[in-house]
């Protein structure tokens, strides 16, 4: 059962060890420490937010701020609070931030395989677009291209 005690808030530098943790858990091809650090302290594209919950860094996610659109980097979710609604609240959350910011549109790229994340970008409005093929280094699996509008 969920507790009160959760939080959405912008990601810090003090929260690389769990996010480093979590990367780890969710990807194949976890983003090392030192990437983390460029985008949290160098790209003044990128906007990360964390999901803590009962001050656990539970997920996170990623969006680089260009012109008018949102690139999604990432969004994980611990594989031990999947199922929970937790991706949809963060998506909604990374939404909502990048509507303030006067993004108009979104997009990302998700394994093919991914069913699970694939039925929630839908569910929050994504639309298949296209596909980048063997966009994956480490098994060289597609990419679908999702957007949404977010006007």
């Amino acid at each position: 059962m969920m507790t009160n005690n959760l939080k959405i808030r912008k990601m810090s530098l003090e929260d690389l060890n769990q996010v480093l943790v979590l990367e780890k858990a969710c990807f194949h091809v976890p983003w090392t420490e030192e990437a983390f650090v460029s985008e949290l302290t160098s790209n003044l594209l990128a906007h990360y937010i964390v999901l803590e919950l009962d001050e656990k860094i539970v997920g996170y996610g990623g969006v680089w701020y260009i012109v008018d659109e949102g690139h999604i980097t990432n969004v994980a979710i611990h594989p031990d609070y999947r199922q929970r609604g937790l991706g949809k609240m963060l998506v909604q959350a990374m939404i909502e931030d990048a509507s303030k910011a006067s993004i108009r549109q979104m997009t990302l790229e998700v394994r093919a395989s991914n069913a699970s994340a694939i039925g929630l970008y839908e569910k929050m409005g994504f639309e298949s677009v296209g596909v980048r093929p063997k966009y994956y280094s480490d098994n060289q699996e597609d990419a679908l291209i999702m957007w949404v509008s977010l006007e």
